[in-house]
């Protein structure tokens, strides 16, 4: 998958347009409308901002294409999805998930 298609999905995931990503990411919607209409990979810096915005890390948005066929990516999927607090909440659990077994 390529980088602006993995964006694209993130996006989608979320419910965004390309404006709200540039307002989140806190980029023109110039800068972003450039890279779809060059069919251009983003500079590293305009990435990164891009990942803040979804509340991932360059690696989670990598790693999504080592793991994209099994349980593990579908969950990784999903957990990008989810807002901070509902990370918080879904990493508590598993913690307590963890001291029962």
């Amino acid at each position: 998958m390529e980088v602006l298609e993995r964006i694209d999905e993130l996006r989608k995931q979320r419910g965004w347009s390309v404006n709200n990503l540039a307002m989140e990411a806190m980029l023109t919607q110039s800068t972003l409308n450039n890279l779809y209409v060059r069919r251009a990979e983003p500079k590293l810096s305009t990435l990164r901002a891009i990942c803040t915005a979804f509340g991932i890390t360059l690696a989670e948005f990598f790693r999504y294409e080592e793991r994209s066929d099994d349980e593990t990516g579908e969950l990784l999927r999903r957990v990008e999805t989810l807002s901070p607090e509902q990370k918080r909440a879904l990493l508590l659990f598993l913690r307590a998930s963890s001291k029962t077994s």
